[in-house]
């Protein structure tokens, strides 16, 4: 008798084939991006298409194209019917240009060739313990984006992307107050605040960050919240603007090691009145080995730019570090959730 590999052994045969999955993963962000360049789901708004359909509308390979959409729809990234037409789903709708919140930008942005190329040198992030975009590009990531005008527009797009469907999300999700002043720390193009001021028409508010992100911000063509802020440019390193009853710091700390965070939160800290808070919104990542998108990001901060997702004790040990005190967590709908801290002394 001739002994088949795998025989008897389901278990060697699992591992390999799971194996083989984990090992191509970057072929289903090729595939993703593939279908977000075509904008196969803006050609299925109207309803399911045949491969065939689809390629004559995107100018693509029927058969090659077919195959692509197969894969994607192994993890609910449209539907094949038995009749060979694709469908939409909600997670494929999700990347419609078309859409309120649409995340087609923010998965150009992912899958961009330098940021593929940048996790493909994780080996040397862990032996370096250190970001390889600098190593790979020849500067923090950072400043490489001010140099690189298409770069940044990329990101600031996809940041833009993946900010709209969270801000809401904040602003229904926290009990801001009434009244008062609130001040966007880091704020980019300040969609977060200007979803906090229509929610709360007796706030003000205030968007700071770098001038290139408050010179395209979205709130001056709100009605809604005409008259209820300004937009100052600074350095949060340097110093955070006075006056504010809620500071908030949205994916603002993920993107820096401590040293770097207590920086920014005793700036927050130094002008906070004793009875103001304080919100970051990030990730807390759960105990356990149970998938969260926290652990996928926190390994992508430190191959980017050597920050970090952390979870309830780091976020604690941070804010004690500075001079504040963890008060509560608040979950959200949405991936990040909300630190509360107020002044510990």
């Amino acid at each position: 008798m001739v002994d088949t590999p795998g025989n008897g052994d389901g278990d060697v045969r699992d591992a390999a084939g799971q194996l083989v999955e984990l090992a191509l993963g970057h072929l289903f962000s090729a595939a993703l991006r593939t279908a977000a360049r075509c904008r196969i789901a803006d050609h299925l708004a109207a309803g399911p298409r045949t491969a065939e359909q689809l390629a004559a509308r995107t100018g693509t390979d029927p058969g090659h194209l077919r195959r692509v959409l197969r894969y994607l729809a192994t993890r609910g990234l449209f539907r094949e019917d038995g009749g060979g037409a694709f469908h939409l789903t909600p997670l494929a709708d999700a990347i419609r240009t078309d859409v309120p919140d649409s995340l087609h930008a923010a998965v150009l942005m992912l899958t961009d060739p330098s940021f593929v190329r940048n996790s493909a040198g994780l080996e040397e992030t862990v032996r370096a313990a250190g970001p390889s975009f600098e190593r790979l590009f020849g500067k923090p990531f950072f400043d490489h984006l001010a140099g690189d005008p298409e770069l940044r527009e990329l990101f600031d797009a996809g940041m833009t992307s993946l900010s709209g469907p969270v801000d809401a999300v904040i602003a229904g999700t926290y009990p801001f107050p009434e009244k008062g002043t609130v001040v966007d720390v880091g704020g980019g193009r300040g969609g977060l605040l200007r979803a906090v001021l229509r929610g709360r028409p007796g706030l003000t508010g205030v968007l700071y960050d770098q001038a290139p992100a408050v010179s395209t911000h979205v709130l001056a063509d709100d009605d809604e919240v005409r008259g209820r802020w300004r937009a100052e440019a600074g350095d949060f390193f340097a110093a955070v603007p006075e006056g504010g009853d809620l500071y908030v710091l949205k994916q603002v700390l993920h993107d820096w090691p401590d040293e770097a965070c207590l920086r920014i939160l005793r700036n927050c800290r130094a002008v906070m009145a004793p009875d103001a808070r304080l919100l970051i919104v990030d990730c807390v990542l759960p105990v356990g080995n149970e998938p969260h998108v926290g652990k996928t990001l926190d390994v992508a901060m430190a191959a980017i730019v050597d920050g970090r997702e952390r979870t309830e004790d780091e976020f604690a040990a941070l804010l004690v570090g500075a001079g504040l005190r963890l008060t509560r967590i608040l979950p959200t709908d949405a991936f990040p959730s909300i630190v509360e801290a107020e002044a510990a002394f």
